[in-house]
């Protein structure tokens, strides 16, 4: 890298915390009796990543979605503590960018309450020095808004920033903001689609970001 990276922005799901199988399985509760029976987790990978009412809309052809939304949110806090974990790596590298001087924050479309939850949950909560929710922004990605407004609270220059996300969306609000968009290939999307929607870096393992931001790797 050419410019010395000082701050990683990371979106939550998907990306650090393993919540697909709770996301595709709260979608599912709430659209029971709404979709057709062929409807499954192929028709929702694609849009995953973005506001949760929007999918609901999209999902369910209605406009007025709130009935839904209060379902997936049921089953979403009901199992969420049994269903979530952190991505190999996640809980090595992030207290290893913190311990290296760098700045890292949180950017989602999930809400506050649930954000917090995850990361108290699951013992990273302390290494986060912001984090950006669907609640703080009037523009979700793939807007600019989110990315751009974590780099304002942090103090640091966009192009000195990374944004890792899983979602094509993550990718957009990176490039719009002046962030470097950096994809895993974990996505349930796949590697290729982060690379069409602008991903800069491609990584295979959550401990490659370490060797990309120019720190020395953790032992696995």
């Amino acid at each position: 890298m050419n410019k010395r990276i000082t701050t990683v922005l990371f979106d939550l799901d998907g990306t650090i915390v393993d919540t697909n199988e709770l996301i595709i399985q709260s979608f599912m509760y709430a659209l029971n009796g709404i979709v057709p029976e062929s409807f499954g987790r192929e028709h929702i990978i694609p849009s995953m990543g973005q506001p949760l009412t929007s999918q609901l809309q999209e999902f369910s052809g209605r406009e007025q979605v709130d009935d839904l939304t209060v379902l997936y949110r049921e089953y979403n806090l009901k199992h969420h503590d049994e269903m979530v974990a952190l991505f190999a790596g996640v809980a090595e590298v992030i207290p290893a960018l913190r311990q290296a001087g760098l700045r890292v924050g949180i950017v989602t479309t999930k809400m506050r309450a649930t954000t917090i939850r995850a990361l108290k949950l699951l013992g990273i909560y302390e290494y986060i020095e912001t984090i950006v929710t669907i609640e703080d922004v009037e523009h979700p990605k793939p807007h600019a808004e989110p990315v751009a407004k974590a780099i304002t609270a942090l103090g640091v220059e966009p192009a000195a920033t990374m944004m890792v996300g899983d979602s094509t969306v993550d990718m957009q609000s990176a490039t719009a903001a002046g962030a470097i968009p950096v994809g895993v290939a974990w996505s349930l999307k796949g590697a290729d689609i982060l690379k069409e929607a602008g991903a800069a870096h491609v990584i295979d393992e959550m401990t490659d970001l370490l060797n990309l931001v120019g720190i020395e790797g953790v032992s696995r």
